[in-house]
């Protein structure tokens, strides 16, 4: 992976909200537990706004480094990917 393409913030700034995102999910978690609230509270949407968020951010990256760079683009790509459905994974196993 070219670690200039990944020092630039389209490439960090999705990992970095993905992060976050799984963040506000464990850390929810481990204060409030996992039990099923009847309505979603700050956590979910602070977490859907994250995720929502970066797709634009992706998506930019995508198109301005794919055409150009595109060996140096899939690795950053799989890991903008991988960080999201990491973030995911959480709400998917908690029945969120």
């Amino acid at each position: 992976m070219d670690a200039a393409l990944l020092r630039r913030p389209s490439a960090v700034i999705p990992v970095a909200m993905s992060v976050a995102a799984l963040a506000t999910v464990i850390g929810y978690a481990a204060i409030f537990g996992t039990a099923r609230q009847a309505d979603e509270g700050t956590a979910a949407h602070v977490w859907q706004l994250l995720m929502a968020g970066q797709v634009p951010v992706i998506a930019f990256f995508a198109i301005k480094w794919l055409p150009t760079e595109p060996r140096q683009a899939l690795p950053v790509l799989a890991l903008q990917i991988g960080a999201a459905l990491a973030a995911m994974f959480p709400v998917w196993w908690f029945q969120w």
